[in-house]
């Protein structure tokens, strides 16, 4: 079992090094098009399913509270997965493909960012919310796997994690997850020097 703890520790870390090696620059410009918007008063919105809805929940937490032990003022990002009355009222009522196009149709506006979770690039729900998003004018940041979908064509710009293995497809956009965290912050709050 050791040697498989090492190759799966492997498998990830390699898919890491050769994404960052190659995309380094789209994170980069997803955390100044995030970095934009909230200096301009506008907010993110992110949205996923499974567990790319946990990473979008997780992802706003880093934001609205504070993700490098540093002071500074809460940063408007709603994960549109954690309203169960809301999500399970539209579900019922228009269909599941339909749970976070209505609430980007009811909260977003133009010049907020829409951050798009999806390990195949092809969900349904996920494809109409970024066309919301779109019709809205907002800009949407697709963190996708694969080779992005449907979604990838939709997305401003699309950050695909170019693997059909879901579990480290996850693990990769869990580190852009951080990163885009730190890179906005610094942006927002440079850190003095000491």
């Amino acid at each position: 079992m050791v040697s498989h703890i090492l190759s799966i520790v492997s498998s990830s870390l390699e898919l890491k090094r050769s994404y960052f090696a190659e995309r380094a620059a789209d994170v980069e410009r997803a955390a100044q098009m995030i970095a934009d918007c909230f200096r301009a008063g506008g907010k993110l919105l992110l949205f996923g399913n499974g567990g790319s809805a946990a990473d979008a929940q997780h992802i706003a937490g880093e934001f609205i509270n504070r993700f490098l032990p540093q002071d500074r003022r809460a940063l408007p990002a709603i994960a549109l997965t954690t309203d169960g009355g809301v999500l399970t009222c539209i579900a019922n009522d228009t269909g599941f493909e339909n749970v976070f196009a209505r609430q980007i149709e009811a909260l977003g506006v133009r010049g907020d960012v829409c951050l798009a979770i999806t390990t195949s690039g092809t969900s349904q729900n996920v494809i109409k919310a970024i066309e919301q998003a779109r019709a809205l004018e907002m800009k949407v940041i697709g963190l996708l796997g694969r080779d992005g979908g449907r979604c990838a064509e939709l997305c401003d710009l699309a950050l695909v994690v170019p693997s059909h293995d879901t579990q480290r497809v996850q693990e990769t956009h869990n580190l852009i997850g951080h990163i885009l965290c730190e890179l906005v912050e610094l942006l927002l709050f440079p850190r003095e020097e000491n």
